[in-house]
């Protein structure tokens, strides 16, 4: 790979990795009685602080070692981060009271990293072998987030988002988000792999 595209993914790890830091900070200072077990296993329940985790561990290793990542790999980890950031500022973004931890580690973690990830992949990511089956494969890693989130919901009666909250909209209601999720994830994957066979 190129010195430019390293150097580039060595960026997104950092920045990504600063946001996490910034966010457990903000988490931590929200709650001082917890430990920093604690605090990490409430951050653990949400998809946005496991999927950006997913980003910094992958592009750590792709600035550390010189090597791409595997097209279907980067393309899963691109649509993942991206749909983070277009669900948070359609479904759950709050108007901004204020710069503080907890703002800064929201723009870090639903906007800088989703942006920087997406140009990677435009500008430097390998698409070859990228097909319609690629993008239905992509959807494992949400539905197993969904039956994670609902299995930890179960056993502390904690809901990450309402969406999966079946005390809140019912289990007809998980269903139904459920679906158009899936649905939205597939329409953009499969948008992924049209722009990657144009682009290739």
């Amino acid at each position: 790979m190129s010195q430019p595209a390293r150097v580039f993914a060595a960026i997104i790890a950092l920045l990504t990795f600063v946001a996490l830091g910034v966010q457990f900070a903000a988490t931590a200072q929200e709650n001082p009685d917890h430990s920093a077990f604690e605090t990490a296993w409430r951050l653990a329940r949400f998809y946005t602080i496991l999927t950006n985790l997913l980003v910094a561990v992958t592009f750590l290793r792709i600035a550390s070692s010189g090597r791409m990542a595997r097209p279907a790999w980067l393309g899963g980890v691109t649509l993942w981060i991206a749909i983070t950031g277009v669900v948070y500022h359609l479904l759950l973004a709050s108007p901004w009271e204020g710069l503080g931890l907890s703002g800064i580690a929201d723009v870090g973690l639903h906007t800088v990293t989703p942006i920087l990830v997406v140009l990677f992949w435009l500008v430097a990511a390998p698409k070859h072998g990228l097909r319609f089956t690629t993008a239905l494969s992509w959807l494992l890693w949400p539905l197993a987030y969904v039956a994670y989130a609902l299995l930890r919901g179960q056993l502390e009666g904690i809901y990450p988002y309402f969406f999966v909250d079946p005390t809140r909209i019912g289990w007809g209601g998980v269903l139904r988000w459920s679906g158009m999720l899936c649905a939205g994830f597939t329409a953009a994957g499969g948008l992924q792999v049209g722009i990657a066979r144009l682009l290739r």
